[in-house]
């Protein structure tokens, strides 16, 4: 009776669990503060999974990278900070000292400007601790206007911010739009 009562106590202990630690849904924002799509991400074995779903974009290669505040104030969304580098590292997916944590590979936009890609972000989590993309108040993603070259300093050579949503450890702030300074007072008073 006991074995019984602890598998159902388990089984329930395991369906009430919040997913919230194991996946996000990060809405994307232009410049303009169009929404262009969504980046599903999702726990996985060895770091974040990405599931990329975007449109409007120019055709050719983009720099993708998570950077260290959760903040994507338009028009050049350079309130999201630098990227996200607990570690301390040199910029590059291809630098043979290692790179910043939040380096993505580049996606491409088809001629279309459709963007439907699977990425990994390894050693990024999830869950709690010190490369946790749900640090603090969060993280946010960033989508440049041209290519990372995998080595310059301090960011690839991938161009300005053209597109920008914030992970956060609420999920409703994820897929909140990104904030129009110059509507910051109108915003204040509401």
């Amino acid at each position: 009776m006991k074995r019984v009562l602890l598998i159902i106590i388990l089984v329930f202990i395991s369906g009430c669990q919040s997913s919230d630690e194991t996946s996000r849904t990060v809405n994307m924002y232009n410049s303009s503060g169009d929404m262009i799509g969504t980046v599903q991400l999702t726990e996985g074995d060895g770091g974040v999974d990405f599931k990329v779903k975007l449109e409007g974009l120019e055709p050719g290669y983009h720099g993708m990278h998570v950077h260290e505040y959760p903040k994507c104030d338009q028009p050049d969304f350079t309130t999201a900070g630098s990227h996200f580098n607990p570690d301390g590292n040199e910029h590059g997916l291809m630098h043979p000292e290692g790179s910043h944590l939040g380096d993505l590979p580049n996606i491409e936009a088809a001629p279309s400007g459709l963007v439907d890609a699977e990425l990994m972000l390894p050693e990024a989590t999830l869950k709690d601790g010190k490369k946790s993309l749900l640090d603090g108040e969060g993280t946010s993603l960033i989508i440049h206007k041209g290519q990372d070259d995998g080595v310059s300093q301090p960011g690839g050579e991938s161009g300005p911010r053209i597109a920008c949503g914030i992970i956060a450890k609420d999920e409703k702030e994820s897929t909140e739009t990104p904030t129009d300074p110059t509507n910051f007072n109108e915003k204040q008073e509401e």
